[in-house]
């Protein structure tokens, strides 16, 4: 059985590190390159790095931010946000990122995960999928539907069925996020993470809801996810990763040493 990973996430805005609730009231909390730097110290399996406002800006995602944290922490890496064509994907990859995750521009065009993954390998590419809760339909069976541009555009496509189809098109992990978990800390979206869990093949990375240990047992278990993505829990200090990890470890979870 492969370790689950625990894995900060690093919400950037204009340079700084911030975090809000269902993508709304974000506050400055820090500096990116710092704060990568004291979870890699403190024992995250890997970072994760979110221009939040590069898509929705029509701007290409900073690439100086990126360069700095990579320089600075020795665990696998992943960048998104205004990441539009191949070109991105090289220039975060060469700036030192191990991953690029491509979120909006995979939904207006999905060739570019297929084109990704033939230039840079499926390794390299993450699905990232930020998702609400719409009610069961007939144009969203699942009752899960995509949103994109920072949860700003809904885009009438199921869920369930773009995991599928971002499997099938090549992307080598998917980073599902719910928009209605997001930042509330009252634990995962456990149906919507054992859904897409359950559907594909590649590793599912649980995002938004993390408040306590127990919701990141319950998302590696009864979710099926492989990694669970913590932002406030660690953020504010409520939390260390070393306190998470041996809670999981007691459990039964195989995570990684780090305490």
């Amino acid at each position: 059985m492969l370790s689950k990973r625990i894995i900060p996430c690093l919400d950037v805005r204009e340079g700084r590190t911030t975090k809000g609730v269902k993508f709304k009231n974000n506050i400055d909390i820090g500096d990116p390159v710092e704060m990568a730097l004291l979870y890699y110290e403190a024992g995250a399996d890997e970072i994760v790095f979110y221009d939040i406002t590069a898509s929705h800006e029509k701007r290409d995602i900073m690439i100086d931010v990126v360069r700095k944290v990579a320089e600075t922490i020795f665990i696998p890496f992943s960048v998104g946000g205004g990441i539009r064509t191949l070109e991105d994907m090289r220039d975060v990859l060469l700036a030192g990122a191990e991953k690029v995750s491509v979120n909006s521009a995979a939904v207006k065009d999905p060739e570019i995960i297929s084109k990704g993954a033939e230039a840079f390998g499926s390794q390299c590419i993450v699905l990232g999928m930020d998702v609400k809760y719409v009610g069961k339909s007939e144009k969203i069976p699942s009752g899960y539907e995509i949103v994109i541009n920072g949860g700003r555009t809904y885009m009438g496509i199921d869920a369930l069925k773009w995991a599928k189809d971002g499997q099938q098109l090549g992307a080598g992990e998917i980073c599902l996020n719910s928009i209605d978990a997001d930042g509330t800390k009252d634990g995962y979206e456990l149906t919507l993470t054992e859904l897409i869990s359950s559907a594909v093949d590649i590793p599912v990375i649980a995002s938004g809801g993390a408040g306590r240990p127990e919701h990141l047992y319950d998302v590696l278990t009864a979710g099926k996810a492989d990694a669970a993505l913590i932002a406030s829990m660690v953020h504010y200090g409520t939390y260390t990763i070393a306190e998470i990890k041996s809670f999981l470890d007691e459990r039964g979870v195989k995570v990684r040493a780090s305490w």
